[in-house]
């Protein structure tokens, strides 16, 4: 007669969706017992920063992977929604689970959940191991400047983690997975309500795959056309020039130290391009890193003097970004490309948030929010750093004073207008030396391409000129008011 199996123990997935290089999960492992793996829905343990559309879509098809990966393995995701608490202590009575593992999160209501529930765990005789890195190459404690505090500028805070050995992947010998005799209930995946109940997510579905196979596709396409070339290319929209992993890792679908191993086998962290992709790499870490040592960013700039900026609210304004509907082409296409996508590229992402922060003089935490929701790789330190880089109140950020001019930037990295004439169709008839600036364009160009302007599509909510000039005058007395 086989010997009875010992109490399993819980492996709470979090942003760590995959089962190779997971250090949490090779913990358990290493423990023996086995695993009942579960993931919680909990809403109201993120605070104010709960999973917005377009992350509840891919959300949803992660877990439907990671469950197909497990049920290959004969085992099963068990999904509760609610407190996460309380759901771990329920499935913990209903296993007899006497520990429960799981990776770190550094975000802030992440950190203070995961101190709330190890302490409360520990407390009713559960051990909780929350002392594995999945997300980052290195530890937001660990990299610190010579002084012993955190970095705010990038190049010093990438120069000292390069000086450091690359962490390798972790080992996670599979073959010892093993589940409980006796599995507890699961909610249904649709139960937890993460697809849209509309269909704006049709174009989705053509743009990604959401599984760890899709990552490794993903990447593996990378790096045999885009890496060498990598710095090249990487601003272009009209390219397929980035990786595109944003995500998977966001999502824990394929690990930091799983790019940088792979780059290294194949000889490409020594070219320029594969340079470029790490220092990509870093400022993820480095954002992650701000975030961890100012948590408070998400909501207010890091540099506080920048409260008290003379910003000018517009609902029509900040509606019209939303919608793409500025009259420059370049941010327009970036602005429907995230909709009818959950992505834009990272150049359009800079160009579209300096459009609504300077030109504007909107905000930046109302570009941050809309960004959070629509975005599919909405990840709360790379979003917050970039929108206060963009709008000069961060760390190592742009100067506010330095405006950037859509149209050029536009004639700049896209040259032909092909990624303007994708998303902005209305457009596709003019030729590349009207396109990015159509309210120039003589009468009998627009009538040969079918633009009405005001009508097909907007003049520009702004011009250049006095969008920059208000940018600077409301710089000028902020600067004023402080002195």
């Amino acid at each position: 007669m086989p010997a009875p199996k010992a109490a399993p123990c819980l492996f709470w997935f979090r942003l760590d969706l995959r089962l190779e290089d997971n250090p949490a999960l090779a913990a358990a492992l290493d423990s023996g017992a086995p695993v009942v793996p579960v993931f919680v829905l909990d809403p109201a343990g993120e605070g104010e920063w709960a999973p917005g559309g377009a992350s509840r879509w891919w959300l949803y098809h992660a877990l439907a992977d990671l469950n197909r990966q497990l049920r290959e393995r004969e085992l099963r995701l068990i999904l509760r929604q609610g407190d996460t608490l309380a759901c771990l202590r329920e499935l913990c009575t209903e296993s007899g689970a006497r520990s429960v593992y799981a990776n770190r999160r550094h975000e802030p209501a992440a950190r203070g959940q995961q101190e709330r529930i190890a302490e409360a765990l520990g407390k009713d005789g559960v051990e909780a191991d929350f002392s594995h890195n999945a997300a980052l190459l290195f530890e937001p404690w660990e990299i610190e400047n010579k002084s012993g505090k955190p970095f705010q500028v990038f190049t010093p805070y990438w120069k000292t983690c390069r000086a450091r050995p690359w962490p390798e992947p972790v080992k996670t010998d599979l073959s010892r997975l093993s589940g409980p005799t006796k599995w507890p209930d699961s909610l249904a995946l649709d139960q937890l309500g993460l697809l849209p109940k509309i269909g704006w997510d049709a174009g989705f579905y053509e743009a990604w795959e959401p599984t760890r196979d899709g990552a490794r596709a993903r990447f593996k396409q990378f790096m045999a056309e885009s890496a060498e070339d990598y710095g090249n290319r990487r601003d272009r929209p009209d390219l397929e020039g980035t990786s595109r992993l944003s995500p998977y890792l966001h999502f824990g679908q394929v690990s930091p130290r799983e790019l940088v191993a792979a780059l290294m086998r194949k000889g490409l962290d020594r070219t320029p391009g594969g340079e470029k992709f790490l220092a990509e790499i870093g400022w993820r870490e480095f954002s992650h890193h701000l975030l961890y040592h100012f948590s408070n960013t998400p909501l207010e700039p890091l540099r506080p003097e920048f409260a008290d900026f003379p910003w000018r609210e517009s609902d029509g304004l900040l509606r019209a970004w939303q919608r793409g509907r500025t009259g420059y082409p370049i941010v327009d296409a970036g602005m429907r490309q995230l909709w009818a996508t959950g992505w834009m590229h990272n150049r359009v992402r800079m160009v579209a948030a300096s459009l609504l922060v300077k030109h504007l003089l909107q905000p930046w935490q109302a570009g941050a929010r809309w960004f959070w929701d629509t975005l599919v790789d909405a990840d709360l330190a790379s979003n917050t750093q970039g929108w206060q880089w963009t709008a000069g109140c961060g760390a190592d950020a742009a100067p506010y004073f330095r405006v950037f001019n859509p149209v050029t930037q536009g004639e700049r990295f896209d040259p032909e207008g092909e990624y303007v004439s994708r998303w902005v169709p209305e457009l596709a008839k003019l030729p590349a030396k009207h396109i990015h600036r159509p309210w120039e364009a003589p009468d009998d160009v627009l009538v040969a391409a079918d633009v009405t302007l005001g009508e097909d599509y907007p003049e520009p909510v702004i011009s250049h000129i006095e969008g920059r000039g208000r940018a600077l005058a409301a710089f000028e007395k902020f600067k004023s008011a402080r002195a």
